[in-house]
């Protein structure tokens, strides 16, 4: 252990933890794999997923990117997406980007160096086909809120439109795709009222 030993010691610590309150835990752990949730969320450190949502290991599959984006040529994205909904048989995708994003803000500036200019191509195409709305936010502070929101919307609309999403509603698969926002000002998701379950609604 010659680099990090103070992340091996907090692994312990927390091992031990979890036996002591469950016995049981890490065996269930290593049982088939079943979680009802898909979470493409923010690869941003203050956003873990199962915390914010108070779910523990094994109840959510996550896929995290800068900025939560989906994209068509992202084979990662689009690979965890066919196994939650093909093998795991998730029954809900969500897609929750957050307030205060620095993808986000950065897709607001000016351009930056390559990979990260490419990969925030999609939220600068959000960002000028909503330039009205974002006019009319207010302040710097007001827009990049309201640019986090438009990006899961559309993240969240791409999302349905996928191959393996829209083949599961053919055949009938209950999966519901849903988009949220978390707030770290205050530790509160927000549904953006965008879900969508392959039945119109």
């Amino acid at each position: 252990m010659q680099f990090l030993p103070e992340l091996f010691e907090n692994n312990r610590a927390w091992a031990a933890q979890q036996r002591d309150r469950d016995p049981q835990f890490f065996e269930r752990l290593c049982a088939i794999q079943a979680p009802a949730y898909l979470w493409i969320g923010c690869a941003d450190s203050r956003v873990p997923a199962n915390t914010i949502v108070g779910l523990a290991p094994g109840e959510v599959f996550v896929h995290r990117n800068i900025a939560n984006i989906v994209r068509n040529d992202d084979r990662n994205c689009l690979s965890v997406l066919q196994y939650a909904v093909d093998v795991l048989k998730i029954a809900h995708i969500i897609v929750c980007g957050h307030y205060r994003c620095g993808g986000v803000q950065a897709a607001l500036g000016p351009s930056t160096a390559e990979p990260l200019e490419g990969w925030l191509t999609p939220i600068r195409t959000v960002a000028a086909s909503h330039r009205h709305d974002l006019a009319q936010a207010g302040d710097d502070g007001a827009r990049w809120d309201r640019l986090c929101e438009l990006n899961v919307v559309e993240q969240t609309r791409i999302v349905t439109q996928l191959p393996t999403v829209t083949a599961a509603w053919r055949r009938g698969q209950r999966l519901v795709v849903h988009g949220w926002i978390y707030d770290l000002r205050d530790g509160l998701l927000r549904d953006l009222g965008v879900s969508v379950d392959g039945q119109g609604r």
